[in-house]
């Protein structure tokens, strides 16, 4: 009987959990109606833990923040309209079902319309507060500024606390520091000291520090300062925007010291030669011993013999000559010179050689030489946008071939205007000659003379011949003025073409 009572109370105690199993499986949804006016968030207690994959009818009317540590969710409405929220639990069972009715008040409209206008600019919130409308933040771009500004000129009763963000101040005074230097004014800093720009350093003049505060407050976002004065749209103080710290020190700076100039011209000098001859000579000559043609009697010391005629000779050149040839040429002369000078000061460089030689014979020799160098004078003068403006004179002397009794003079003379590091052809001459002779040209000159010294006469002379030569020589100048800060630029260059060897 014990037994089976216990039997009982266990079949009783399974049918009752399996009782509660099923209510619980099949809690019932709860079904809520909620109205929320747009820029009034409204804050719902939730009694279980909630999923949170929540599920919209609409999701572009309502935007929901998840609280899961209180159980809270936020509704904010974005545009007027209806939607459905479904909430379920962590087993995926829904619990909860809102039906959500978005109202569009005067204030909570003006609060989508500032949303849709200005909602995209980063650090700004917009919402009600105390029944009124706020914007309150710190913009981070100052170019957003002028937006928001054009947009709040249109709604006169928004409350507007907007600030700079303290990083973009820091840009700000970044590049006012940058700019002062751009301005030779480097003993100026900028730093930010309550939100407030302090100029602090040292200038020479009243003048540089009116300049420094002009820079300063260029960069400054109009946008702000007019907000805060005109239409109090900005929070806005009593406090100047840029505070001056500059101090004045009048000593007389050092003049600047004068600019120097390069100048490097380079003569080029190309002459080329040709020549082809071409000759045929036949003279043949009789000989001068014993040679001769005779007729009639011939005498002998006391005797006297007749003949009919003789002939006796010895013929010499009885071949032809003939003469074939060419020859050609290839000069190059190239004079460089280079002189350092101040703007506007002239300078001159002159590398001359003197050769002498000796003119005449005898008693009628004389002394006398010839100069062959370059010789160049310059005046430069700087103008804006680095250029240069040279007034140039030069001449190159130079001997012809291995004589230096035959000099040739090239002269320049000009005024001209080059840009600094860059090279001009500044002034040359071409010049071409040929010429071609016929029968001119002896391939064997005859000195061929008579028992009596007189020069013998060929039985016949063929002589054809043909001699062509052209000559084409050319130069040209070229400067290149350059400015430096001193006189040692480049110094170390030329060293290394001196450098000796150990």
């Amino acid at each position: 009987m014990v037994v089976k009572f216990l039997s009982l109370i266990f079949l009783s105690f399974c049918l009752t959990g399996i009782t509660l199993a099923q209510d619980a499986a099949v809690a019932p949804i709860i079904e809520k109606e909620l109205e929320v006016a747009m820029g009034i968030d409204v804050i719902e207690k939730i009694d279980f833990e909630y999923n949170p994959k929540i599920v919209f009818g609409a999701d572009n009317l309502l935007k929901l923040t998840l609280v899961p540590q209180k159980k809270e969710i936020v509704f904010k409405g974005m545009k007027p309209g209806k939607t459905t929220v479904t909430i379920r639990d962590n087993l995926g069972d829904v619990r909860l079902r809102y039906t959500v009715v978005i109202t569009a008040t005067g204030t909570s409209a003006k609060v989508a319309e500032l949303r849709e206008l200005i909602g995209d600019v980063e650090g700004l919130d917009i919402g009600i507060k105390g029944g009124k409308i706020v914007v309150s933040g710190e913009i981070v771009v100052p170019e957003d500024i002028g937006r928001v500004s054009k947009v709040l000129a249109s709604y006169a009763e928004v409350l507007s606390i907007i600030e700079l963000s303290p990083q973009t101040q820091r840009v700000i005074a970044r590049k006012m520091s940058d700019e002062l230097a751009r301005n030779n004014l480097k003993d100026v800093s900028v730093r930010i000291v309550n939100k407030t720009y302090w100029l602090e350093g040292v200038v020479g003049s009243e003048g540089k520090k009116t300049l420094a505060m002009s820079i300063a407050t260029a960069y400054l976002p109009p946008q702000i300062a007019s907000l805060s004065t005109k239409d109090d749209r900005f929070s806005a103080s009593d406090k100047p925007a840029i505070i001056d710290f500059i101090a004045i020190n009048e000593k007389k700076e050092p003049q600047p010291a004068p600019k120097m100039v390069k100048i490097t011209a380079q003569f080029v000098e190309l002459a080329k030669n040709y020549g082809k001859v071409f000759a045929f000579k036949w003279a043949p000559l009789m000989g001068e011993d014993n040679s001769g043609i005779s007729f009639g009697q011939t005498k002998s010391g006391n005797v006297t013999s007749t003949s009919s005629g003789t002939l006796s000779a010895t013929i010499s050149g009885l071949f032809p000559k003939l003469n074939a040839a060419k020859s050609a040429g290839y000069a190059r002369i190239i004079q460089s010179g280079m002189v350092i000078t101040r703007d506007t000061k002239p300078a001159t460089v002159d590398k001359t050689t003197n050769t002498p030689f000796a003119v005449g014979t005898g008693d009628f020799t004389k002394a006398t030489s010839s100069n062959v160098g370059l010789t160049m004078e310059v005046t430069p003068k700087i103008l804006e946008q680095e250029k240069i403006e040279l007034a140039l004179n030069l001449k190159v002397s130079l001997a012809i071939g291995n004589d230096a009794q035959i000099t040739t003079t090239n002269t320049i003379n000009t005024n001209l205007v080059i840009k600094s590091k860059e090279s001009a052809a500044i002034g040359g001459v071409v010049q071409n000659q040929s010429s071609t002779e016929y029968d001119k040209t002896d391939p064997a000159p005859s000195s061929a003379t008579t028992g009596q010294g007189t020069p013998a006469t060929p039985l016949f002379r063929l002589l054809r011949s043909k001699n062509y030569s052209t000559t084409k020589s050319q130069y040209v100048v070229f400067v290149t003025p350059e400015i430096i800060e001193s006189a040692s630029v480049g110094t170390e260059e030329i060293r290394k073409k001196f450098r000796r060897r150990e």
